[in-house]
């Protein structure tokens, strides 16, 4: 990953112009995010459209969507690969053109080439410490989805076994029926 060696504020960070490179922002810098490749495209696609097509009506979930967070009390801005925001969390009728203002209800990281699982394990962590509901780490490689709670250890699940969640209510699909929709069985 490429890190910028300038100490920047939240502000300055949020002020920078727009580039072809997503960074996040963690301990004050500007830090690049991993650049997506095939599977990992293929995979944030579906989820997507399998999310939007369950929260129509519920809540919205964007791509790469940066979230304003506290990390070590410190503002912390990751950009998740995708973002679920209930309406409860974050009314029907906002909109602005900036990061997410309030903790999302999910947000899921799709394991890149480069990345490791403990890397994003330690992310998921930070994202619950930050009043995140739900983390998902979804391993391409392994075809697997791991579920992180605030309250429980994590779970993994693989194959034809269902996603079902309690705060995602009706929202299910097995990482199977993911991985074949992405084109990647």
């Amino acid at each position: 990953m490429i890190t910028s060696n300038r100490t920047l504020t939240t502000e300055e960070f949020l002020a920078l112009p727009e580039t072809d490179t997503t960074y996040e922002f963690v301990d004050n810098q500007a830090i690049a995010k991993m650049s997506p490749k095939f599977f990992h495209a293929s995979i944030q696609l579906e989820l997507a459209f399998l999310i939007a097509a369950w929260c129509k009506d519920k809540g919205r979930v964007r791509p790469e969507w940066a979230v304003r967070l506290k990390r070590n009390g410190k503002d912390w801005i990751p950009v998740p690969d995708l973002v679920y925001v209930s309406f409860a969390q974050l009314s029907e009728d906002w909109i602005a053109d900036e990061p997410c203002p309030v903790p999302p209800t999910l947000a899921i990281e799709i394991i890149s080439p480069g990345q490791s699982f403990g890397y994003l394990t330690g992310k998921a962590g930070d994202y619950l410490n930050a009043d995140v509901k739900r983390v998902w780490i979804i391993d391409p490689k392994a075809k697997t989805l791991t579920i992180f709670y605030p309250d429980a250890a994590p779970e993994t699940i693989k194959g034809a076994i269902p996603l079902e969640d309690e705060i995602l209510p009706d929202l299910k699909f097995s990482p199977q029926e993911l991985f074949e929709r992405a084109g990647l069985n």
